[in-house]
C-alpha cells in the first residue's frame, strides 16, 4: 500500500510531523473507503506493528469496516483492544444484529453494560434490531426499559427501530404508542407506522396515514417508500380510487420512473380489477424487469384472462427476460383460472426442461386446481402423491374444493384424512365436506360431521368485505351492526333480495331448513357491501368489493343475479381470484 511508509530522514522534524499527520489522515480515509478483505488484513498488520490499533481514531473505523467482512476475525480484534469504548461495542452489536447469529448482539450489549460503559442511542438501536431478528420479545422489552432509563426517548431513529420491533411481534398498539410519544417524526417514522398497520391487518389505518402525514398539522411529505407501502395497502383493500390518488402524487413528485413503483402500480391496478390501467402503466414502464412482466402476467391470470397471460409471457421471452418461479406460478394460475389444460401442462413441462425451474408446491397447486376444474380429480390426486416436494394443506384444500364441485364423495373423504394427518383442518374444510354429503343426500354423514365440528370446537371464521366509495373504505362483517348507515343497508338488501327472487334467485344451501337457510345467508359480508354500493352510488356504477375469504356459492349466485337485474358490473376479489360479474354471468364460469 503506497501510503504505508516511514518519514524521510532528509526532512526536518516539522516537515516529518506534517507528512506523518497527512499519512495518518490518509490511512483513516483509506480504512473508511476500502471494501477488499486483503487490504483490510494489510491495514490490520500495520495497525498492530505500530500499536495504532489501541488508538480509538483508528480502531473504531477499522473495526466498523472489518466486522461487516469477517465477523469471527473482527471479534478477535475487538478482544485485543485494551480499553474498548461505546463505539467499539456498537460496531460489534451492529455486525451481530446483521449476522446469522443476531442473538449474540444482545450478549455484547449486556457485556458492555457490565463493563460500566453507558450505551448511547445507536447501541440501543442496534441491539433492538438484534432482538427483532432473533425473535426475542422479552429481551426487546428489557431494551425498551433501558432506553427510558437512559433518557434516549428523544431519539427519532431509535424510536423508529423500536416501532419496527413491536410491529414484528404483532404489538401494533405498543408501536403506535411509541410513535405518539415521539417528539419529532420524520418520513421514516411515518413509513414504519404504515408498514406496522399493513403487517397487522389494519390496512384502512395504513391508508389514513398517507393523508394524516401530509396534513397541515404534521406537514411531512411522503417519499417513494411511503408510496410503495401505500400502494401495497391499496392492493390489499382493493382501494382503486385511493390508489389512483397515490399514482397522481407519484407523477407530481417525480417518482414515476422508479421501477419498483411502476411494478407496484401494475400490481395495484391488477388487484383492483383495472387491467386497462395496469396495462397502461406496464406499457409506459422503461427497462422492465422480471418483476414487471410477472406482475402483468399475474394481473391477467387473477382476472381470468389466461390467454392474455400466455401472450404476455411470449412477449417476455422475445425480450430476453428470464422467467423465475413467481412468473411460472402466475402463468400456471392463469391457465387454471381459464381452464387451459393443455397449455398448463405444456408450461409445467417447459418450466423444468427449458428454464431449469424446479416445480414447488405452488406450481403443483396450480396444476391440481386446473385438473380439478376440468374434472380430472383422480388424476390430480395421483399428481399430489407423486410430487417431488411435500404437499401442504392448501393443495389438499384445492382438491377438496374440486371434489365438492364434481360430487366425488369418496375422494373428498380421503382428502380430509390427509388434512387431519397434517393437523391442518379448518372449518372451511368441514363445510366443503358437509356440502358434498348434502349434495349426495347423505344426512347421516352430515350429522356426524356437525357433531365432530362441535366436539373439536371448530368454528367458522367471520369474514369481512370492503367497498370503496369516493376514496373512503367501508368495511362490513357478517351480520354487521357497526356501519353508520347499517339500517339503510339492511333495508336495501331486503329490497334487492325481493327483486332477485322475482328473477329466480334462491339461497344456495341444502342441509338446513328453508327458514334457517334464509337467516344464515342473508347477511354475509359481501352482500352487505354490495347492498351499500347499490344504496350509495348512482344506477349503473361499477361495484368493487374485496373479501378476505373464499366467496360462498350463495353470494356468488347473488352477485350474478344482481349484475343482471340491476345492470351493474360487480367485481369481487376473494382470497383466491377475481370474479367479474356482468349481465348475470361470472368470469370464473362458476368454478372457483
Amino acid at each position: 500500500m503506497i501510503f504505508l511508509f516511514p518519514a524521510s530522514r532528509n526532512r526536518s522534524p516539522a516537515t516529518c510531523t506534517m507528512h506523518s499527520q497527512t499519512h495518518l489522515e490518509s490511512l483513516i480515509s483509506f480504512i473508511k473507503s476500502t471494501t477488499k478483505t486483503t487490504q483490510l488484513l494489510q491495514i490490520h498488520a500495520y495497525l498492530l506493528s505500530t500499536s495504532l490499533i489501541q488508538q480509538t481514531r483508528f480502531s473504531v473505523p477499522f473495526l466498523h469496516r472489518i466486522s461487516l467482512q469477517n465477523l469471527p476475525y473482527s471479534f478477535q480484534i475487538f478482544s485485543q483492544i485494551s480499553r474498548p469504548n461505546v463505539a467499539h461495542y456498537n460496531s460489534m452489536i451492529r455486525a451481530y444484529a446483521m449476522s446469522i447469529h443476531p442473538e449474540r448482539g444482545f450478549y455484547v450489549y449486556r457485556d458492555m453494560i457490565r463493563q460500566g460503559i453507558r450505551p448511547n442511542p445507536q447501541s440501543s438501536s442496534f441491539v433492538t434490531k438484534s432482538c427483532t431478528r432473533s425473535s426475542s420479545l422479552f429481551r426487546g422489552l428489557q431494551i425498551h426499559a433501558r432506553i427510558l432509563r437512559d433518557g434516549h426517548s428523544f431519539d427519532t431513529p431509535l424510536l423508529t427501530t423500536l416501532m419496527e420491533f413491536y410491529s414484528c411481534y404483532g404489538k401494533c398498539g405498543d408501536a403506535c404508542k411509541v410513535f405518539d410519544e415521539m417528539p419529532q417524526r420524520d418520513t421514516v417514522a411515518w413509513n414504519v407506522l404504515i408498514s406496522c398497520y399493513t403487517r397487522n391487518g389494519r390496512t384502512r389505518d395504513a391508508l389514513g396515514v398517507f393523508d394524516t402525514m401530509r396534513s397541515q398539522e404534521h406537514g411531512c411529505d411522503p417519499d417513494d417508500v411511503t408510496c410503495l407501502l401505500v400502494l401495497q395497502a391499496c392492493s390489499n383493500m382493493c382501494a382503486f380510487e385511493f390508489g389512483e390518488r397515490v399514482h397522481r402524487y407519484i407523477k407530481d413528485h417525480g417518482y414515476i420512473h422508479a421501477l419498483n413503483l411502476c411494478n407496484a402500480l401494475i400490481a395495484m391496478y391488477s388487484k383492483c380489477g383495472q387491467l386497462d390501467k395496469a396495462y397502461e402503466v406496464f406499457q409506459e414502464t422503461p427497462n422492465k424487469d422480471v418483476v414487471s412482466w410477472t406482475a402483468m402476467i399475474s394481473g391477467f391470470a387473477s382476472n381470468g384472462y389466461g390467454g392474455e397471460a400466455i401472450n404476455t409471457f411470449r412477449e417476455m421471452e422475445k425480450m430476453g427476460i428470464s422467467p423465475d418461479e413467481q412468473t411460472f406460478t402466475a402463468l400456471l394460475s392463469g391457465c387454471s383460472h381459464s381452464g387451459l389444460l393443455d397449455e398448463g401442462r405444456s408450461i409445467f413441462d417447459r418450466m423444468q426442461r427449458e428454464f431449469g425451474v424446479m416445480p414447488n408446491v405452488h406450481h403443483y397447486g396450480c396444476l391440481v386446481d386446473l385438473m380439478g376444474r376440468v374434472g380430472l380429480v383422480e388424476d390430480a390426486y395421483e399428481l399430489i402423491l407423486s410430487m417431488k416436494c411435500k404437499p401442504d394443506a392448501t393443495i389438499w384444500r384445492t382438491l377438496l374444493g374440486a371434489c365438492k364441485v364434481h360430487g366425488n364423495l369418496a375422494l373428498g373423504e380421503r382428502v380430509i384424512e390427509h388434512l387431519i394427518e397434517l393437523k391442518a383442518q379448518e372449518a372451511g374444510d368441514y363445510i366443503l365436506l358437509l356440502n358434498i354429503y348434502s349434495s349426495a343426500g347423505n344426512c347421516e354423514r352430515v350429522i356426524e360431521v356437525r357433531k365432530l365440528m362441535k366436539e373439536n370446537g371448530i368454528q367458522t371464521t367471520p369474514s369481512a368485505s370492503t367497498i370503496e366509495l369516493k376514496g373512503e373504505i367501508h368495511e362490513f362483517k357478517a351480520d354487521d351492526t357497526s356501519h353508520s348507515r347499517i339500517s339503510e343497508v339492511y333495508e336495501m338488501l331486503d329490497e334487492i333480495e325481493k327483486q332477485l327472487k322475482i328473477g329466480g334467485y334462491d339461497a344456495a344451501i341444502t342441509d338446513v331448513s328453508i327458514k334457517e337457510k334464509e337467516t344464515r345467508l342473508s347477511y354475509h359480508s359481501e352482500k352487505l357491501a354490495m347492498a351499500f354500493g347499490v344504496l350509495a352510488t348512482p344506477p349503473g356504477t361499477k361495484l368493487r368489493v374485496a373479501k378476505d375469504l373464499r366467496i360462498c356459492v350463495d353470494c356468488h349466485n347473488f352477485a350474478k343475479m344482481l349484475s343482471g337485474v340491476y345492470n351493474r358490473e360487480v367485481i369481487i376479489r376473494d382470497r383466491t381470484r377475481f370474479h367479474h360479474f356482468r349481465e348475470g354471468r361470472c368470469s370464473c364460469n362458476d368454478f372457483w
